[in-house]
């Protein structure tokens, strides 16, 4: 049993899909899952273990940000030998080429965080996603969205600062093909490698920095099924 877990053991899956909100992964299980059962509610953190074509699937909220999600993930790999974690979660696109809605399934992900400068002592380490379910995603996402929704593989921005004091200087990593802007991936793909796990974010367009258009709170947290789906189909085509 964990400290902000709590579940016992055997209770989690060695796939679990993460997104932020707590709330989302509620929705979550109780939308795709088939008996699916609450293993923990410590600090209002839910989470839920079930089955999807009968395979044994957790969903974990994480909280917003690294640090937060440093502390689940951590547990996860260490407490309950999970396997595989696919953040399920929203992002801001930051390029003219995206839309909202669009799904933005992330090979790498650049920080603004002082978490990898202080594991690796300044140096740059560079956090990408599992080859195996990065692919099985993309295969996924081509049978799943239909064609109003548009599919985007590349890098992405996991920032510290959802209200950055000079967002100018986030704005040029669009120059480098920099699609999006979210708050966990990196340390989630730091510490999968460093535990020799699996991870994978997929995120859901639901803010624009260009356009300004934006999702309402209640669609950021229930509307976002088609993700759902992909990382699910994921997590499936993957771990046989």
């Amino acid at each position: 049993m964990s400290t902000h877990i709590g579940a016992a053991a055997g209770e989690i899956a060695p796939t679990v899909l993460m997104p932020g909100d707590p709330l989302r992964a509620k929705w979550i299980a109780e939308t795709f899952l088939e008996d699916a059962r609450c293993y923990t509610e410590v600090r209002g953190m839910y989470g839920f273990t079930g089955t999807w074509h009968g395979e044994r699937v957790s969903v974990q909220g994480s909280g917003m940000g690294q640090p937060s999600m440093a502390i689940y993930a951590n547990e996860l790999f260490t407490d309950y030998d999970v396997q595989s974690v696919i953040r399920v979660g929203s992002c801001g696109a930051m390029t003219s080429d995206l839309a909202v809605r669009d799904i933005v399934i992330a090979s790498g992900a650049c920080t603004d965080s002082s978490m990898n400068r202080i594991r690796f002592e300044g140096l740059d380490y560079a956090p990408v996603a599992d080859f195996g379910l990065l692919r099985a995603a993309y295969d996924a996402s081509r049978a799943v969205v239909g064609s109003t929704t548009s599919v985007h593989v590349g890098l992405i921005f996991s920032s510290d600062s959802f209200y950055p004091a000079r967002p100018e200087l986030a704005a040029r990593m669009v120059e480098y093909g920099v699609l999006a802007v979210e708050m966990e991936a990196s340390a989630l793909y730091t510490l999968a490698a460093k535990h020799g796990r699996r991870a994978l974010a997929i995120c859901t367009v639901s803010d624009h920095l260009v356009t300004g258009e934006e999702t309402s709170a209640q669609e950021r947290e229930q509307t976002f099924g088609a993700m759902v789906d992909i990382a699910l189909e994921a997590a499936r085509s993957t771990s046989a």
